[in-house]
């Protein structure tokens, strides 16, 4: 189940095809020439084990997939069962996935399982809680091309997970006028009536403003956003007055979980939030035997979820 006050929404997966290549080069970096010489001179080649993964905090899970890879890549015979899935919250003990196979295969891929699941839950579970915060408004929580590199797909999924929305995915996908593209363009009009005269009819065009004066600027060029940035919120409040419906309103900048609901009151329709990607900590999340799992975690837990 979501975080209290977080809406729920359809969680589509990324594709395979997305996920497996960085999954493999992650295990690639690990296993380098060699493989896993710890595992392989330590564990019997036939020895099996099951392994439970827990949450050692609360949070919201994401990456089950990457992570499942992360131990299927390594050896085909490794199976995971899953207890909860993306978007679920859970609680110190709550069993994520009992995982079960040949032993050297599950301590080669654990680490590498561990740090997608615990990034990617982590960027959910913050993800969460600015959505909890501004609950009640029209408002929707958004990340920014602040991402990881090579990493944006799983980090944006993360966002989605964490009951957020997606800006654009990157440079193609839609015109982001800056400041930088306005210093250079001579203004916010000129900036806006050249991306206009270049991109598709199709192609959404948005632009970045800290002053009132580029606002009125913009509304009266046209476009279909508008990035308020580093507004207070009495500012975005004059802000969306303004714009008065005539294009979508987004604000940016000292965004957190304290600030979130002043800035949602001010009647934006979303607040995007670059350290959802770049800044949030990792889930602590285990990997145990289930010996060691029952005084680790929560016993009678992790014997209801087995």
């Amino acid at each position: 189940m979501p975080l209290p006050g977080v809406p729920e929404m359809s969680l589509v997966p990324l594709p395979r095809l997305i996920v497996e290549p960085l999954v493999r080069a992650a295990l690639l970096e690990d296993l380098g020439l060699a493989g896993d010489i710890t595992s392989a001179s330590v564990i019997p080649k036939d020895h099996r084990s099951t392994v439970v993964m827990a949450a050692r905090q609360p949070g919201v899970i994401a990456g089950l997939d990457a992570a499942e890879l992360a131990f299927t890549l390594v050896d085909p015979e490794i199976v995971l069962r899953r207890h909860v899935e993306d978007g679920d919250a859970v609680k110190p003990g709550d069993v994520i996935a009992t995982i079960e196979g040949p032993s050297r295969g599950l301590l080669t891929a654990e680490r590498t399982a561990l740090n997608f699941l615990g990034h990617l839950s982590g960027i959910a579970t913050v993800t969460a809680e600015i959505a909890a915060a501004i609950s009640g408004s029209k408002a929707s929580v958004a990340c920014t091309r602040k991402t990881t590199p090579g990493l944006r797909a799983l980090e944006k999924y993360a966002v989605r997970a964490g009951g957020g929305m997606n800006h654009r995915f990157a440079l193609y996908d839609a015109v982001l006028i800056k400041d930088n593209h306005v210093a250079i363009a001579g203004g916010v009009a000129e900036a806006i009536r050249r991306a206009r005269a270049d991109v598709g009819h199709l192609v959404k065009v948005e632009v970045e403003v800290d002053r009132l004066d580029q606002l009125h600027e913009a509304m009266e060029t046209g476009v279909d956003a508008v990035l308020l940035d580093n507004m207070t919120p009495d500012q975005l409040r004059e802000a969306v007055a303004i714009v008065a419906g005539r294009a979508i309103t987004e604000a940016s900048g000292r965004v957190t979980p304290a600030t979130a609901a002043a800035i949602a009151a001010a009647g934006v329709d979303f607040i995007s939030v670059g350290w959802l990607t770049h800044s949030a900590p990792v889930l602590d999340i285990g990997l145990d035997f289930i010996e060691a799992a029952a005084t680790e975690t929560s016993p009678k837990r992790v014997a209801q979820m087995l």
